[in-house]
Protein backbone atom coordinates (compact mmCIF):
# COMPACT_ATOMS: atom_id res chain seq x y z
CA UNK A 1 0.00 0.00 0.00
CA UNK A 2 1.38 3.32 -1.27
CA UNK A 3 1.87 6.01 1.71
CA UNK A 4 0.49 5.55 5.20
CA UNK A 5 -2.54 2.99 6.31
CA UNK A 6 -5.14 4.25 8.63
CA UNK A 7 -6.00 2.42 11.09
CA UNK A 8 -9.35 2.85 13.59
CA UNK A 9 -9.74 1.54 16.60
CA UNK A 10 -12.82 1.76 18.14
CA UNK A 11 -13.02 1.11 22.00
CA UNK A 12 -10.31 1.88 24.35
CA UNK A 13 -10.80 -0.70 26.26
CA UNK A 14 -8.09 -3.19 27.42
CA UNK A 15 -8.22 -4.82 24.07
CA UNK A 16 -8.52 -2.10 22.20
CA UNK A 17 -5.72 -0.11 23.82
CA UNK A 18 -3.42 -3.27 23.64
CA UNK A 19 -4.85 -3.09 19.87
CA UNK A 20 -3.77 0.19 18.93
CA UNK A 21 -0.48 0.39 21.09
CA UNK A 22 0.54 -2.46 18.84
CA UNK A 23 -0.14 -1.33 15.54
CA UNK A 24 2.58 1.83 15.87
CA UNK A 25 5.54 -0.21 15.28
CA UNK A 26 4.90 0.35 11.72
CA UNK A 27 6.15 4.03 11.33
CA UNK A 28 3.49 4.04 7.86
CA UNK A 29 0.62 3.16 10.21
CA UNK A 30 -1.98 6.25 11.31
CA UNK A 31 -3.68 4.99 14.56
CA UNK A 32 -7.12 6.42 15.63
CA UNK A 33 -8.46 5.09 18.93
CA UNK A 34 -12.13 6.23 19.22
CA UNK A 35 -13.94 5.75 22.78
CA UNK A 36 -16.62 7.48 24.04
CA UNK A 37 -14.56 8.79 27.29
CA UNK A 38 -11.59 10.81 28.01
CA UNK A 39 -9.71 8.14 30.17
CA UNK A 40 -9.40 4.45 31.02
CA UNK A 41 -11.82 2.38 32.19
CA UNK A 42 -10.24 -0.54 34.89
CA UNK A 43 -13.38 -2.46 34.77
CA UNK A 44 -11.65 -4.92 37.05
CA UNK A 45 -12.22 -2.09 40.25
CA UNK A 46 -15.47 -0.71 39.31
CA UNK A 47 -16.43 -2.91 42.58
CA UNK A 48 -14.11 -0.59 44.64
CA UNK A 49 -15.46 2.56 42.39
CA UNK A 50 -18.70 1.35 43.99
CA UNK A 51 -16.99 0.33 47.92
CA UNK A 52 -15.44 4.05 47.40
CA UNK A 53 -11.86 2.85 47.36
CA UNK A 54 -10.51 3.59 44.35
CA UNK A 55 -11.91 5.70 41.01
CA UNK A 56 -11.37 2.99 38.66
CA UNK A 57 -9.98 5.31 35.88
CA UNK A 58 -6.46 5.74 34.39
CA UNK A 59 -5.02 8.96 32.38
CA UNK A 60 -4.64 7.53 28.41
CA UNK A 61 -1.97 9.40 28.54
CA UNK A 62 -0.18 7.00 30.84
CA UNK A 63 -1.25 3.93 28.81
CA UNK A 64 -1.23 5.07 24.82
CA UNK A 65 1.64 5.18 22.47
CA UNK A 66 2.48 8.74 21.95
CA UNK A 67 1.48 7.85 17.86
CA UNK A 68 -1.82 6.79 18.76
CA UNK A 69 -4.74 9.78 18.13
CA UNK A 70 -7.09 9.71 20.44
CA UNK A 71 -11.19 10.72 19.43
CA UNK A 72 -13.10 11.03 22.82
CA UNK A 73 -16.77 9.98 20.65
CA UNK A 74 -19.18 7.58 20.00
CA UNK A 75 -19.23 5.44 16.41
CA UNK A 76 -22.68 4.80 15.46
CA UNK A 77 -22.52 2.72 13.00
CA UNK A 78 -19.74 1.22 10.49
CA UNK A 79 -19.92 1.44 7.08
CA UNK A 80 -18.06 -1.14 5.39
CA UNK A 81 -18.65 -0.55 1.77
CA UNK A 82 -17.15 3.24 2.06
CA UNK A 83 -14.87 2.27 4.47
CA UNK A 84 -16.14 4.94 7.13
CA UNK A 85 -17.30 5.17 10.62
CA UNK A 86 -20.10 7.84 11.39
CA UNK A 87 -19.34 9.71 14.78
CA UNK A 88 -22.51 10.73 16.98
CA UNK A 89 -21.36 13.92 17.13
CA UNK A 90 -21.69 14.21 13.29
CA UNK A 91 -19.41 13.60 10.92
CA UNK A 92 -17.22 10.60 9.44
CA UNK A 93 -14.27 9.07 9.61
CA UNK A 94 -12.32 6.92 7.23
CA UNK A 95 -9.96 4.10 7.33
CA UNK A 96 -8.34 1.12 5.57
CA UNK A 97 -8.73 -0.90 7.96
CA UNK A 98 -11.05 -1.25 11.29
CA UNK A 99 -10.55 -2.58 15.02
CA UNK A 100 -13.77 -3.10 16.43
CA UNK A 101 -12.86 -3.08 20.17
CA UNK A 102 -16.25 -2.49 21.61
CA UNK A 103 -16.08 -4.56 24.98
CA UNK A 104 -18.95 -5.29 26.86
CA UNK A 105 -22.06 -4.02 28.90
CA UNK A 106 -24.13 -4.92 30.92
CA UNK A 107 -27.02 -7.36 29.72
CA UNK A 108 -30.69 -6.26 29.82
CA UNK A 109 -32.34 -7.73 32.78
CA UNK A 110 -35.34 -10.22 31.66
CA UNK A 111 -36.59 -10.38 35.09
CA UNK A 112 -39.52 -8.14 36.18
CA UNK A 113 -38.71 -5.19 38.09
CA UNK A 114 -34.80 -5.20 36.95
CA UNK A 115 -34.36 -2.64 35.07
CA UNK A 116 -36.48 -0.32 37.08
CA UNK A 117 -34.87 -0.84 40.66
CA UNK A 118 -31.67 -2.96 40.25
CA UNK A 119 -28.42 -0.63 39.88
CA UNK A 120 -26.17 -2.74 37.06
CA UNK A 121 -22.18 -2.19 37.30
CA UNK A 122 -20.73 -3.38 34.61
CA UNK A 123 -19.54 0.50 33.38
CA UNK A 124 -18.23 3.57 34.57
CA UNK A 125 -21.26 5.85 34.58
CA UNK A 126 -23.45 2.85 36.18
CA UNK A 127 -20.94 2.53 39.28
CA UNK A 128 -20.86 6.14 39.19
CA UNK A 129 -24.31 6.46 39.82
CA UNK A 130 -24.56 3.33 42.50
CA UNK A 131 -21.98 5.10 44.54
CA UNK A 132 -24.17 8.16 45.83
CA UNK A 133 -26.90 6.10 46.34
CA UNK A 134 -25.23 3.62 48.83
CA UNK A 135 -23.72 6.81 50.12
CA UNK A 136 -27.48 8.13 51.22
CA UNK A 137 -28.44 4.81 52.33
CA UNK A 138 -28.18 3.92 55.85
CA UNK A 139 -25.26 1.39 56.77
CA UNK A 140 -27.17 -1.12 58.50
CA UNK A 141 -30.13 -1.00 55.57
CA UNK A 142 -30.43 -3.94 53.52
CA UNK A 143 -28.16 -4.42 49.97
CA UNK A 144 -28.75 -7.34 48.17
CA UNK A 145 -26.20 -8.40 45.29
CA UNK A 146 -27.41 -10.66 41.91
CA UNK A 147 -25.16 -13.03 40.64
CA UNK A 148 -22.50 -15.14 41.74
CA UNK A 149 -19.66 -14.29 39.16
CA UNK A 150 -16.76 -12.30 39.86
CA UNK A 151 -18.20 -8.87 39.82
CA UNK A 152 -20.95 -10.07 42.53
CA UNK A 153 -18.68 -11.67 44.56
CA UNK A 154 -16.41 -8.93 44.80
CA UNK A 155 -18.99 -6.44 45.09
CA UNK A 156 -20.29 -8.26 48.09
CA UNK A 157 -17.09 -8.48 49.93
CA UNK A 158 -16.60 -5.07 49.39
CA UNK A 159 -19.92 -3.50 50.80
CA UNK A 160 -19.90 -6.03 54.00
CA UNK A 161 -16.19 -4.99 54.93
CA UNK A 162 -17.20 -1.74 54.95
CA UNK A 163 -19.85 -2.84 57.75
CA UNK A 164 -22.63 -2.98 55.23
CA UNK A 165 -25.64 -6.11 55.66
CA UNK A 166 -24.82 -7.83 52.54
CA UNK A 167 -27.08 -10.93 51.16
CA UNK A 168 -25.41 -12.03 47.94
CA UNK A 169 -28.21 -13.98 45.43
CA UNK A 170 -26.41 -16.79 43.28
CA UNK A 171 -29.06 -17.92 41.14
CA UNK A 172 -27.15 -21.25 41.29
CA UNK A 173 -23.99 -22.20 42.56
CA UNK A 174 -21.39 -19.66 44.49
CA UNK A 175 -18.77 -19.13 42.15
CA UNK A 176 -19.34 -21.15 39.43
CA UNK A 177 -16.05 -21.51 37.67
CA UNK A 178 -13.70 -21.85 40.38
CA UNK A 179 -13.50 -25.64 41.57
CA UNK A 180 -14.99 -26.80 44.73
CA UNK A 181 -11.83 -26.50 46.92
CA UNK A 182 -11.63 -22.70 45.78
CA UNK A 183 -15.67 -22.20 46.47
CA UNK A 184 -15.36 -23.17 49.73
CA UNK A 185 -12.45 -20.61 50.63
CA UNK A 186 -14.85 -17.85 48.93
CA UNK A 187 -17.84 -19.19 50.97
CA UNK A 188 -15.80 -18.87 54.36
CA UNK A 189 -14.47 -15.26 53.68
CA UNK A 190 -17.87 -14.31 52.98
CA UNK A 191 -19.51 -15.84 55.95
CA UNK A 192 -16.57 -14.24 58.05
CA UNK A 193 -17.22 -11.08 56.24
CA UNK A 194 -21.03 -11.26 57.57
CA UNK A 195 -22.39 -12.37 53.91
CA UNK A 196 -25.77 -14.26 54.07
CA UNK A 197 -24.97 -16.32 50.93
CA UNK A 198 -27.91 -18.18 48.88
CA UNK A 199 -27.19 -20.29 46.61
CA UNK A 200 -28.13 -23.42 45.14
CA UNK A 201 -31.86 -24.31 43.56
CA UNK A 202 -34.54 -22.17 44.08
CA UNK A 203 -32.35 -18.40 44.80
CA UNK A 204 -33.20 -17.67 40.85
CA UNK A 205 -34.58 -14.14 41.02
CA UNK A 206 -38.21 -13.65 39.57
CA UNK A 207 -38.71 -10.48 40.20
CA UNK A 208 -37.18 -7.06 42.17
CA UNK A 209 -39.73 -4.63 43.50
CA UNK A 210 -38.37 -1.06 44.79
CA UNK A 211 -37.93 -3.10 48.49
CA UNK A 212 -37.18 -6.62 47.76
CA UNK A 213 -35.76 -9.17 46.11
CA UNK A 214 -38.45 -12.04 44.89
CA UNK A 215 -37.23 -16.17 44.65
CA UNK A 216 -38.08 -18.44 42.83
CA UNK A 217 -38.25 -20.99 45.56
CA UNK A 218 -40.79 -17.83 46.77
CA UNK A 219 -38.59 -16.17 49.45
CA UNK A 220 -38.44 -12.74 49.77
CA UNK A 221 -35.54 -11.24 50.23
CA UNK A 222 -36.08 -7.26 51.67
CA UNK A 223 -33.81 -5.42 49.88
CA UNK A 224 -33.32 -1.15 49.51
CA UNK A 225 -31.03 -1.40 46.96
CA UNK A 226 -30.36 -3.91 44.82
CA UNK A 227 -27.17 -4.47 42.70
CA UNK A 228 -27.55 -6.54 39.35
CA UNK A 229 -23.96 -8.13 38.13
CA UNK A 230 -25.61 -11.14 36.51
CA UNK A 231 -24.73 -11.41 32.55
CA UNK A 232 -23.01 -9.27 30.51
CA UNK A 233 -23.98 -8.11 27.19
CA UNK A 234 -22.39 -6.39 23.68
CA UNK A 235 -22.99 -2.93 22.20
CA UNK A 236 -24.94 -3.72 18.91
CA UNK A 237 -23.04 -2.18 16.63
CA UNK A 238 -21.73 -4.54 14.94
CA UNK A 239 -25.26 -5.66 13.90
CA UNK A 240 -26.61 -2.06 13.38
CA UNK A 241 -24.09 -1.73 10.93
CA UNK A 242 -25.32 -5.30 8.82
CA UNK A 243 -22.30 -6.98 10.08
CA UNK A 244 -22.58 -10.73 10.66
CA UNK A 245 -22.67 -11.73 14.60
CA UNK A 246 -23.66 -14.40 16.72
CA UNK A 247 -26.92 -15.03 19.11
CA UNK A 248 -25.32 -12.23 21.34
CA UNK A 249 -24.36 -9.83 19.31
CA UNK A 250 -20.62 -10.51 19.10
CA UNK A 251 -18.92 -9.87 15.62
CA UNK A 252 -18.55 -12.84 13.45
CA UNK A 253 -14.68 -13.52 12.61
CA UNK A 254 -12.45 -16.35 11.40
CA UNK A 255 -9.71 -17.58 13.50
CA UNK A 256 -7.51 -14.63 12.61
CA UNK A 257 -9.85 -12.57 14.43
CA UNK A 258 -10.72 -11.00 10.70
CA UNK A 259 -14.89 -10.16 9.91
CA UNK A 260 -16.62 -12.96 7.85
CA UNK A 261 -17.90 -10.26 5.86
CA UNK A 262 -15.08 -8.19 5.22
CA UNK A 263 -11.08 -8.46 5.35
CA UNK A 264 -10.63 -4.94 6.08
CA UNK A 265 -12.59 -5.03 10.24
CA UNK A 266 -10.81 -7.32 12.54
CA UNK A 267 -12.38 -8.02 16.05
CA UNK A 268 -10.98 -8.20 19.27
CA UNK A 269 -11.94 -8.71 23.24
CA UNK A 270 -15.50 -8.96 24.42
CA UNK A 271 -17.73 -8.56 21.23
CA UNK A 272 -15.64 -11.17 19.24
CA UNK A 273 -16.57 -14.20 18.23
CA UNK A 274 -13.68 -16.15 16.34
CA UNK A 275 -15.26 -19.44 14.47
CA UNK A 276 -18.47 -18.83 16.89
CA UNK A 277 -16.34 -20.33 19.99
CA UNK A 278 -15.82 -17.03 21.78
CA UNK A 279 -13.84 -16.52 24.55
CA UNK A 280 -14.42 -15.88 28.62
CA UNK A 281 -14.95 -12.26 28.61
CA UNK A 282 -12.24 -10.21 31.07
CA UNK A 283 -9.12 -8.46 30.54
CA UNK A 284 -7.18 -11.74 30.93
CA UNK A 285 -8.56 -12.71 27.43
CA UNK A 286 -8.71 -9.21 25.70
CA UNK A 287 -4.71 -8.26 26.46
CA UNK A 288 -4.11 -11.64 24.22
CA UNK A 289 -6.63 -10.62 21.41
CA UNK A 290 -5.92 -7.21 21.43
CA UNK A 291 -2.47 -7.71 19.73
CA UNK A 292 -3.09 -10.69 18.02
CA UNK A 293 -6.07 -8.45 16.49
CA UNK A 294 -3.20 -5.64 15.78
CA UNK A 295 -0.65 -8.66 13.92
CA UNK A 296 -3.76 -9.56 11.56
CA UNK A 297 -3.96 -5.98 10.28
CA UNK A 298 -0.10 -5.21 9.74
CA UNK A 299 0.50 -8.89 8.32
CA UNK A 300 -2.21 -8.02 5.85
CA UNK A 301 -0.78 -4.42 5.17
CA UNK A 302 2.74 -6.47 4.80
CA UNK A 303 0.77 -8.49 2.07
CA UNK A 304 1.29 -12.21 4.80
CA UNK A 305 -0.65 -14.44 5.69
CA UNK A 306 -2.35 -13.96 9.50
CA UNK A 307 -1.54 -16.05 11.83
CA UNK A 308 -4.35 -17.81 13.75
CA UNK A 309 -5.27 -16.69 17.33
CA UNK A 310 -3.99 -18.51 20.36
CA UNK A 311 -4.86 -17.62 23.92
CA UNK A 312 -4.60 -19.63 26.79
CA UNK A 313 -5.65 -18.53 30.71
CA UNK A 314 -4.33 -19.34 34.12
CA UNK A 315 -7.26 -18.95 35.93
CA UNK A 316 -9.68 -16.51 37.68
CA UNK A 317 -8.48 -14.01 40.43
CA UNK A 318 -11.21 -12.66 43.21
CA UNK A 319 -10.82 -9.95 45.76
CA UNK A 320 -12.85 -10.22 48.53
CA UNK A 321 -12.69 -6.84 50.14
CA UNK A 322 -9.14 -5.00 50.54
CA UNK A 323 -7.89 -7.48 53.40
CA UNK A 324 -8.41 -10.89 50.86
CA UNK A 325 -8.93 -12.54 48.01
CA UNK A 326 -8.28 -16.06 45.90
CA UNK A 327 -6.05 -16.83 42.56
CA UNK A 328 -7.94 -19.95 41.47
CA UNK A 329 -5.53 -21.84 39.06
CA UNK A 330 -6.67 -23.30 35.57
CA UNK A 331 -5.50 -25.53 32.81
CA UNK A 332 -4.85 -23.46 29.93
CA UNK A 333 -8.28 -24.78 28.57
CA UNK A 334 -9.68 -22.30 31.23
CA UNK A 335 -11.21 -25.54 33.50
CA UNK A 336 -10.48 -24.50 37.19
CA UNK A 337 -7.81 -27.09 39.10
CA UNK A 338 -7.97 -27.57 42.70
CA UNK A 339 -4.98 -25.50 43.40
CA UNK A 340 -5.63 -21.59 44.38
CA UNK A 341 -3.89 -19.39 46.58
CA UNK A 342 -6.35 -17.41 49.34
CA UNK A 343 -6.56 -15.22 51.67
CA UNK A 344 -4.31 -12.47 52.40
CA UNK A 345 -1.65 -14.13 49.99
CA UNK A 346 -4.93 -14.14 47.35
CA UNK A 347 -5.88 -10.68 47.90
CA UNK A 348 -2.21 -9.51 47.15
CA UNK A 349 -1.92 -11.59 44.21
CA UNK A 350 -5.10 -10.08 42.74
CA UNK A 351 -3.69 -6.66 43.63
CA UNK A 352 -0.98 -7.68 41.86
CA UNK A 353 -2.71 -8.88 38.36
CA UNK A 354 -5.14 -5.61 38.63
CA UNK A 355 -1.68 -3.49 38.81
CA UNK A 356 0.22 -5.93 35.87
CA UNK A 357 -2.76 -5.43 33.68
CA UNK A 358 -2.03 -1.67 33.42
CA UNK A 359 1.57 -2.18 33.28
CA UNK A 360 1.06 -4.44 30.20
CA UNK A 361 -0.90 -1.70 28.51
CA UNK A 362 2.27 0.52 29.43
CA UNK A 363 4.92 -1.65 27.96
CA UNK A 364 2.87 -2.20 24.60
CA UNK A 365 2.95 1.47 24.73
CA UNK A 366 6.48 2.13 25.19
CA UNK A 367 7.63 -0.99 23.19
CA UNK A 368 5.02 -2.20 20.93
CA UNK A 369 5.64 -5.48 19.33
CA UNK A 370 7.96 -7.06 22.32
CA UNK A 371 5.86 -9.68 23.23
CA UNK A 372 5.38 -12.21 20.53
CA UNK A 373 4.10 -15.47 22.86
CA UNK A 374 0.81 -16.39 23.53
CA UNK A 375 -0.25 -18.96 25.92
CA UNK A 376 -1.35 -22.32 23.95
CA UNK A 377 -4.91 -24.15 24.48
CA UNK A 378 -4.82 -27.44 23.13
CA UNK A 379 -8.43 -27.48 23.80
CA UNK A 380 -9.63 -25.26 20.92
CA UNK A 381 -8.28 -26.65 18.39
CA UNK A 382 -10.28 -30.26 19.21
CA UNK A 383 -13.48 -27.65 19.30
CA UNK A 384 -12.74 -25.99 16.26
CA UNK A 385 -12.57 -29.90 14.73
CA UNK A 386 -15.68 -30.94 16.50
CA UNK A 387 -17.40 -27.67 14.96
CA UNK A 388 -16.48 -28.54 11.52
CA UNK A 389 -17.30 -32.12 11.95
CA UNK A 390 -20.98 -31.14 12.27
CA UNK A 391 -20.83 -28.95 10.03
CA UNK A 392 -23.42 -30.17 6.44
CA UNK A 393 -21.35 -30.35 3.80
CA UNK A 394 -21.38 -28.29 1.00
CA UNK A 395 -22.86 -29.63 -1.83
CA UNK A 396 -20.31 -30.49 -5.06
Amino acid sequence: MVGNTEVIVIGGGYAGVMAANRLTQRDDVTVTLINPRPAFVERIRLHQLVGGSDDAVVDYRRILAGGVRLVVDAVTRIDAAERSVTLATGGTVGYDYLVYAVGSNSATPRVPGAAEFAYPIAGLEEAQRLRPILDGTPATAAVTVVGAGPSGIETAAELAEEGRTVTLVCGGPLGPYLHPRGRRSVAERLAGLGVTVLDGPGTEVTAVSRDAVQLGGGRTVPSAVTIWTAGFGVPDLAARSGLSTDAEGRLRTDETLTSVDDARIVAAGDAAAPSDLPFRMGCQSAVQLGPQAAETVLSRIAGKQPAPISVGFAGQCISLGRRAGIFQFAHKDDTAIKLYVGGRPGGRLKEFVCRSTVWQLRYEARKPGVRTWWAKDAKRAHLLRAERDKAPATPA
